[in-house]
């Protein structure tokens, strides 16, 4: 995993000479957790700690473990992208702003490679971005939230099935409040099959 990040860190430098775009890369339990949760990207807290899921997004990730019934050592957790991807308004204000389907093209394969490194056991998405990533710009949270796909992760002659568990984004619930029990539910099937597996670290 450290050279992947030093050849992770060594490309992106030389993609982006003269511009500090601080990596933010995954953290937690690399050999077969399982659960590896992958977001979008990183945002002002995230980039600022080097630490993926802090600040709300931290927050959001405490509801999700708990509820679940694991802890954030045991899991694996990342972004598609690692980089904040930020827009600045005509007041000079910065903030986040979706993947650009450039980043997202660059940063794939660096994931699919991290994926095959960690070699979960299961992977929850959330949102719409890392579910297109593994499972094809047609799919759509709506579609599909709470339900067991799989997906077939490939790089460089190396290649596995892994178990796609989609979930809506935490923070899209804060946005949209007439997702809360559906998130909720999607949470509760999530708990029940890591509990048949054996997997839970923490009794609610």
């Amino acid at each position: 995993m450290q050279r992947y990040r030093a050849r992770c860190q060594s490309f992106f430098d030389s993609l982006w000479p003269g511009e500090r775009k601080p990596l933010v890369f995954g953290e937690g339990q690399e050999v077969r957790p399982p659960v590896m949760l992958i977001g979008e990207a990183p945002g002002e807290q995230e980039t600022l700690q080097g630490h993926p899921f802090v600040g709300k997004a931290g927050k959001n990730l405490d509801g999700f473990l708990r509820v679940v019934g694991i802890r954030r050592e045991d899991i694996y957790i990342t972004n598609v992208v690692k980089i904040r991807p930020t827009k600045v308004s005509p007041k000079g204000s910065v903030s986040n702003r979706p993947p650009s389907r450039e980043e997202l093209m660059l940063f794939a394969p660096w994931l699919m490679e991290e994926i095959l490194l960690v070699r979960p056991r299961r992977i929850v998405t959330l949102g719409n971005v890392p579910l297109k990533v593994l499972l094809g710009r047609g799919e759509v949270i709506g579609g599909c939230h709470g339900q067991r796909r799989e997906a077939v992760v490939t790089h460089e002659g190396d290649s596995m099935t892994v178990e796609v568990f989609p979930l809506y984004h935490p923070a899209s619930i804060i946005y949209n409040r007439s997702l809360t029990q559906t998130y909720e539910e999607d949470l509760e099937k999530l708990r029940t099959l890591m509990e048949a597996e054996g997997c839970l670290s923490i009794q609610t």
